[in-house]
């Protein structure tokens, strides 16, 4: 079955994937949509993940990168937050390809799921 995917929503969702596929930012995610929509101060995320400050640095600026971060100033402090937007981009790009346009997920398992 030939895909329906535009290459321009491919190449614009390709960066965003890649950022999903390490393990430290997929768990600062994980942590930033459970917060939702509070935002996490960078201190509450490190106690949380237990990685230095440099490295979640790293992670939540790849993050704010390809847009599944926001980073809000609140005076000395900065708080980060999922940016809802591009995961429901994200999430509707999944259900079109995955569960609506064709059978690789069993239909009554996508209406549960998606």
């Amino acid at each position: 079955m030939e895909s329906t995917i535009q290459p321009n929503v491919a190449e614009e969702l390709a960066p965003i994937f890649a950022a999903l596929g390490q393990g430290a930012r997929l768990e600062v995610m994980r942590y930033l949509l459970a917060a939702y929509p509070r935002a996490l101060a960078a201190g509450e995320l490190q106690e949380k993940l237990a990685i230095p400050a440099s490295t979640l640095s790293h992670h939540l600026h790849r993050l704010r990168e390809v847009g599944l971060v926001e980073s809000l100033r609140e005076s000395q402090w900065i708080r980060y937050a999922a940016r809802a937007d591009t995961l429901q981009g994200l999430l509707d790009f999944l259900y079109a390809e995955c569960c609506s346009r064709n059978a690789v997920v069993d239909s009554d398992l996508a209406g549960r799921c998606c």
